[in-house]
């Protein structure tokens, strides 16, 4: 039986989201049979993307991701199979040509009717370029210490990187 996750719960997940941040950096993570580091962002490549119970196709699908662009964390591998966890916690196994390097990330706050901030600068001194609901999937242009630059349809800017999933806290991206 194929189910599919209910996009709202994709998207609105702020007083989940990022509960499950590792503590290791991806630099500091072993390297995997791809020779990449595990854990890692990645995010999916498709509008359809069946997640199953294993990493073969004989394993029943468990769910199926409706969103391209969405953020997930690669926690397990195996031959051509990825083992991702998304914003909310749930794991499964996604076969790894459904998955795109570029990143991604979801706004978060501990309350999910809060906004998140965007400045023109890395600066909360900054004029505010926009608010963010959370749930909202931005990609990521780059990262510092504490701040990303994102964009999305109608908005560019920098927000604190706490307010993200999809970014580790002490990871640059450039």
């Amino acid at each position: 039986m194929k189910l599919k996750r209910p996009i709202a719960a994709l998207l609105f997940a702020g007083a989940i989201v990022g509960a499950t941040a590792p503590v290791l950096a991806a630099k500091d993570s072993p390297l995997s049979a791809s020779g990449l580091p595990v854990p890692r962002y990645v995010s999916l490549k498709s509008d359809h993307v069946n997640v199953r119970i294993g990493p073969t196709k004989d394993n029943d699908v468990a769910w199926v991701y409706t969103r391209a662009g969405l953020p997930v964390e690669i926690t397990a591998e195996f031959e051509n199979w990825r083992r991702v966890r998304d914003s909310e916690g749930a794991e499964g196994w996604v076969y790894h040509s459904l998955l795109s390097g570029r990143r991604t990330a979801v706004v978060t706050m501990k309350d999910k009717d809060e906004l998140a901030t965007l400045y023109e600068s890395a600066s909360t001194g900054a004029a505010v370029a926009a608010r963010l609901q959370a749930g909202v999937v931005a990609q990521i242009r780059r990262c510092d210490a504490e701040w990303c630059r994102i964009i999305g349809p109608g908005f560019d800017g920098w927000i604190e990187k706490q307010r993200l999933w999809g970014v580790y806290a002490d990871e640059q991206v450039k």
